[in-house]
């Protein structure tokens, strides 16, 4: 990796930290020409994975709309950055375990991201649910909310 302080061709790893679940690796580096050290993060990038949306058409994966949705679904209810970032890690390993070939449907990765939101937070699973699956009206929202809650009567305690 070439040095940002003096754009020497080679820099000397000083230490490495394990990030995110074991998704990112974050580097120490030092350069043996100027001394300038920097930090360098390396994290799994998902290559050539194309999306099917509901219309039929093709468009690159993207991680930044996983995030983004996420976010929105989690705003003022998630206050670890450390789950969240935990959380767009599982997200992102059950999309390339569940892509086949090249491409994934649109709507299991919306099935996916629905999966973690559960189990980590129901308001955030509604949140996300009532745009994902597009509710019509309350009725059908009423309806998602019953379901949690039948379940969470259901479960052995």
């Amino acid at each position: 990796m070439r040095c940002p302080g003096c754009l020497h061709e080679d820099t000397k790893v000083v230490e490495t930290r394990v990030l995110d679940d074991a998704m990112a690796i974050r580097r120490r580096r030092e350069c043996p020409e100027c001394g300038f050290r920097f930090s360098t993060k390396e994290q799994v990038e998902i290559l050539n994975l194309k999306v099917k949306k509901r219309n039929g058409e093709f468009e690159p994966y993207s991680t930044e709309k996983i995030v983004r949705c996420v976010h929105i679904a989690l705003e003022k209810r998630l206050k670890s950055e450390d789950r969240y970032k935990r959380l767009i890690a599982a997200i992102e390993r059950d999309v390339q375990l569940t892509a086949k070939s090249d491409t994934i449907e649109s709507s299991t990765i919306g099935d996916i991201v629905m999966k973690h939101l559960k189990k980590i937070d129901k308001v955030a699973y509604i949140r996300f649910a009532s745009v994902y699956q597009d509710f019509e009206d309350l009725v059908e929202f009423q309806e998602e909310v019953e379901k949690l809650i039948s379940k969470r009567h259901k479960k052995p305690r």
